[in-house]
C-alpha cells in the first residue's frame, strides 16, 4: 500500500507541479481534479495511469489524434435530474447532447485504434455508447438552443397562428400609419417602439384624433406614442397565443426531461470519463513541454535516473533561456544510501528535491524528464526532511523539529521506503548532533531503506566509507574558479572549501589566516579538555564505588522486606480464613433467626424441624471429615489468630486514645477577633459575623437578629478578607 505524507509533497514542491499541469486542462472540472491529484495507492494503479499518459502523449506524434474532449460541466443538470418533477432548460439539453456526442466519438475512436491505445481503450471500454439521448434531444432542440417548431403538432399549429397574427398586426399598423400620416397627425419620425410594440408617433395636439391605446410620450411632451386600435386588438390575440406556446414548450421540455432522467448514471459516467481524459491530456501536454518519458519500471529495487532534470527548474530556466544541468543517480540493493557532501550553493538540495519530486510524480501517473535508459522502482513511502524546519506555530527549534521528524522516520522506515534528508544532523552541537545523526543513519541502513542525505559532518562521510551498502558522493566544484559545476560524482566525499570560498567572497587574508591558526590552538584546548575529563573520570569512579555500596545495602534491605512481606502474607491468609469462618457463622445465625421468627408466627413444629434438618445437611455437606487431633489443631490456630488480632486492635485503640488526649490537652491559641470575622458559639452551630467589638464583648449579626456575647465564648470560622 503506497502512502506519501502531505508534508513530504510540500517539501518537494509537488503542488507547484499540479498548478503547472492544471494550466493545460480545457475544463474547470479537469483543473479541480488535477489540483487534487495525490500519489496512487497501489502498483497496478500507478502503471495504468502512466500508460494512459504515455499513450495520449504518443497521439501527438501520429496521424491518429484523439478527438476533442472539451465539454461544459453538467454537474447542476445531474443534480436536477435526481430531483423528481424537475425540468431542465434547452441549453442544459444542448450541453448533455454535446457531452454525449464527445464521449461516443472518443470511445468509438479508441475502439477503432485499439492497437495504438490499448490501455486507454480498456479504460473506456466499460462505458456504454448511447445515441438515444443525442437523437431525442436533436428532434426537440435546434442548434441555437430553441425548441423546434415540429417538436409537437400543437406547437407547430400555435407558431403558425402566431405568425399569421403578427402579419395582421404589421398590416393593420401600416394601414393606420399611412392614414394618419396623410392627415399630418404624425411627427417627422412617424413611428417608434415601446415595450416591444410598434407605436405611432402622434403630435400631442392630435392625440384625441387618433383611436388607440396611449403607451407613453416624449420627454418634451410634444409626441404621444399610440398603438392603433386595430393593432391593439390583434396584440391581445398574440399574447394569448404566445402564452399557449410557452405552456406547450414547458410540457415538451418536461417530457424530454423525463426521457433523459433514467440516463442520469450514464451521464455521470460520461462526465467523469471526460474529466479523466482532460487530466490525462493535461499530463501528456505537460510531459511534451518538458520532454518527459515513461522509464522502465522494475521489481528489482533498482533506482537509476540518468540525465534527470528538476521539472520546476527546467520550466523556469526555459523561460529565462538559461541552461539546466541534469543529474544521474543510482540506488541498488548493493548501494542503498548515498551521502552527498560538498560546499553550499553546489546543488545538493536541488539533487535531493529532484529525486523526491520525480519519484512522487511517477507514482502519481506523471511522466518524468529523464533519459530513456533510466529504470525505476516504486516505494511504499517517501520520507523527507528538507528546507527551513523552524516551527513558529509549535514553538519548536530546528533541532527539536528535526528530532520529531526522525522519530516519525523511525516509526515508518522500512525496506520499501525512500528517505531524503537535507543537512542531516544540523541544529545542535556539531559533535553531539553528528553522533545522533550517525545513529539514525545506521538504523535506517539496518532496516534496508533506500535514501539520500546531504551533510557537512565528517563522521557521516566516514560511516559511508565503512558500511558496504552505503557510498559517498559530492557535488563537483571547479577548484580554480570555485564555481559550482552542478554535477554529482559518486564514490568520494566532497570538501566544503571553507577557506577557499571565504577568500573568493572577499574575506580579508588576515582573518582567514587567524581562522587557520585557531585550528592549531584548538588542539591545545583539546589536551586541556582531556586533562579535565580525567579528573572528572576519577570523581565518577569514586561515585561509582559509593553507589555500589548503597546498592548492596538496598539489596539486603530488599531481602528483609521480602521476608516481612511473606510473614504478612501468611497472616493475611489466616485473617481471611477467620473472616470467612465468622461470616459463615453470621449467616447461620441469621438463618436461625429467620426460622425462629417463622415459628413464632405460625407455631408449626414440623416445618421448623424440616428446615433445621435441611440447614444441618447443607452445612455438613460442606464440612470435611477430620480427626479430633486435626480439629484441636485447627481450633488452636483460630484462637491464636483471634488473640493476635485482638492485641493489634488494642494497640491501635490505645494509640488513638493517646493522640486524642494529647490534642485535648494542647491549649489552643486564642484567636484575635476583628469586625467582619465569621464566628460561632463554642457549643452552637449557627454562624454569624462580628458587627462591633467593645472590650471583651462582641455584637454578632445572624441576619435576622443580633446578640451581644463574650469573646471567650466564640470560635473563629473565617477571618474577614
Amino acid at each position: 500500500m503506497i502512502h506519501i505524507h502531505e508534508k513530504t509533497l510540500k517539501d518537494i514542491e509537488f503542488p507547484k507541479i499540479l498548478e503547472q499541469v492544471s494550466g493545460y486542462c480545457l475544463t474547470s472540472l479537469g483543473k479541480e481534479h488535477t489540483l487534487d491529484i495525490l500519489p496512487l495507492s497501489n502498483r497496478e494503479a500507478v502503471i495504468n495511469s502512466l500508460q494512459h499518459t504515455n499513450e495520449y502523449l504518443s497521439s501527438f506524434e501520429n496521424d491518429n489524434r484523439i478527438p476533442n474532449h472539451g465539454f461544459e460541466p453538467i454537474t447542476k443538470e445531474i443534480k436536477y435530474l435526481k430531483i423528481e418533477n424537475s425540468v431542465l432548460e434547452t441549453m442544459s439539453f444542448k450541453k448533455i447532447a454535446s457531452m454525449s456526442l464527445s464521449c461516443n466519438e472518443i470511445i468509438a475512436f479508441l475502439k477503432k485504434f485499439e492497437e495504438y491505445y490499448p490501455q486507454l481503450y480498456l479504460f473506456a471500454s466499460n462505458i456504454e455508447i448511447s445515441k438515444v439521448i443525442i437523437e431525442k434531444i436533436d428532434t426537440i432542440v435546434d442548434r441555437f438552443g430553441d425548441v423546434k417548431d415540429n417538436a409537437s403538432v400543437e406547437l407547430q399549429y400555435l407558431r403558425q397562428q402566431i405568425n399569421e397574427v403578427k402579419g395582421k398586426i404589421n398590416q393593420s399598423f401600416t394601414s393606420a400609419l399611412n392614414s394618419y400620416n396623410s392627415l399630418d397627425y404624425l411627427d417627422d419620425i412617424r413611428e417608434s417602439v415601446v415595450d416591444n410594440k410598434r407605436v405611432l408617433a402622434v403630435k400631442a395636439m392630435y392625440r384625441r384624433k387618433v383611436k388607440g391605446a396611449i403607451l407613453g410620450g416624449s420627454k418634451t411632451g410634444s409626441i404621444v406614442y399610440i398603438e392603433p386600435e386595430a393593432t391593439f386588438r390583434y396584440t391581445r390575440e398574440l399574447n394569448n397565443l404566445e402564452f399557449d406556446e410557452q405552456e406547450e414548450v414547458k410540457r415538451i421540455l418536461k417530457q424530454l426531461t423525463e426521457f433523459v432522467r433514467p440516463f442520469t448514471p450514464l451521464l455521470e459516467q460520461y462526465q467523469q470519463f471526460l474529466t479523466e481524459m482532460d487530466v490525462i491530456s493535461a499530463k501528456a501536454k505537460y510531459a511534451n513541454s518538458i520532454k518527459a518519458i515513461l522509464p522502465q519500471i522494475n521489481d528489482d529495487k533498482h533506482f537509476y535516473i540518468r540525465d534527470a532534470y528538476h521539472p520546476l527548474l527546467l520550466v523556469s530556466n526555459q523561460k529565462k533561456k538559461v541552461k539546466t544541468y541534469p543529474q544521474s543517480i543510482e540506488l541498488t540493493p548493493e548501494s542503498r544510501i548515498i551521502v552527498i557532501s560538498g560546499p553550499n550553493a553546489g546543488g545538493k538540495s536541488i539533487t535531493l528535491k529532484t529525486v523526491g519530486l520525480l519519484q512522487a510524480m511517477l507514482q502519481s501517473g506523471f511522466l518524468i524528464p529523464v533519459h530513456e535508459r533510466s529504470t525505476v522502482c516504486l516505494f511504499d513511502r517517501i520520507l523527507t526532511d528538507i528546507g527551513d524546519n523552524q516551527s513558529i506555530e509549535n514553538h519548536l527549534s530546528t533541532y527539536s523539529y528535526r528530532l520529531k521528524q526522525m522519530n516519525y522516520f523511525l516509526k515508518k522506515c522500512n525496506k520499501n521506503t525512500l528517505f531524503l534528508i537535507d543537512e542531516f544532523g544540523t541544529g545542535s552541537d556539531p559533535e553531539l548532533g553528528g553522533a545522533m545523526a550517525e545513529t539514525f543513519l545506521e538504523e535506517f541502513y539496518h532496516r534496508e531503506a533506500y535514501g539520500i542525505i546531504t551533510t557537512h559532518y565528517s563522521n557521516l562521510k566516514m560511516l559511508a566509507n565503512e558500511l558496504p551498502f552505503m557510498q559517498n558522493a559530492n557535488m563537483l566544484f571547479d577548484e580554480k574558479s570555485l564555481e559550482p559545476m552542478f554535477k554529482l560524482a559518486l564514490g568520494q566525499a566532497g570538501s566544503s572549501f571553507t577557506f577557499e570560498v571565504a577568500q573568493k567572497n572577499g574575506i580579508p587574508y588576515g582573518l582567514i589566516n587567524r581562522a587557520k591558526k585557531k585550528i592549531e590552538r584548538g588542539k591545545v584546548r583539546f589536551d586541556a579538555t582531556i586533562a579535565k575529563l580525567q579528573k572528572e573520570r576519577s570523581k565518577l569512579e569514586k561515585t561509582e564505588q559509593s553507589l555500589k555500596l548503597n546498592e548492596k545495602k538496598k539489596q539486603s534491605e530488599a531481602e528483609k522486606l521480602e521476608e516481612i512481606n511473606a510473614k504478612i502474607q501468611k497472616k493475611l491468609e489466616s485473617y481471611q480464613e477467620l473472616y470467612d469462618s465468622n461470616q459463615r457463622l453470621i449467616y447461620l445465625g441469621q438463618k436461625m433467626n429467620d426460622l425462629a421468627e417463622n415459628y413464632f408466627e405460625n407455631k408449626r413444629k414440623r416445618e421448623l424441624m424440616d428446615e433445621l434438618f435441611k440447614l444441618v445437611q447443607i452445612e455438613n455437606s460442606k464440612r470435611k471429615k477430620i480427626s479430633a487431633k486435626q480439629m484441636k489443631v485447627q481450633k488452636a490456630k483460630e484462637q491464636q489468630v483471634i488473640k493476635e488480632a485482638e492485641k493489634k486492635v488494642e494497640v491501635i485503640r490505645q494509640k488513638k486514645k493517646a493522640a486524642k488526649k494529647k490534642i485535648e490537652e494542647t491549649p489552643k491559641p486564642k484567636p484575635i477577633f476583628k469586625v467582619g470575622d465569621r464566628v460561632r458559639l463554642q457549643d452552637g452551630r449557627a454562624i454569624g459575623s462580628i458587627d462591633k467589638l467593645e472590650k471583651n464583648k462582641a455584637v454578632i449579626n445572624y441576619g435576622m437578629f443580633t446578640t451581644n456575647v463574650s469573646v471567650e465564648q466564640l470560635e473563629l470560622v473565617e477571618s474577614a478578607k
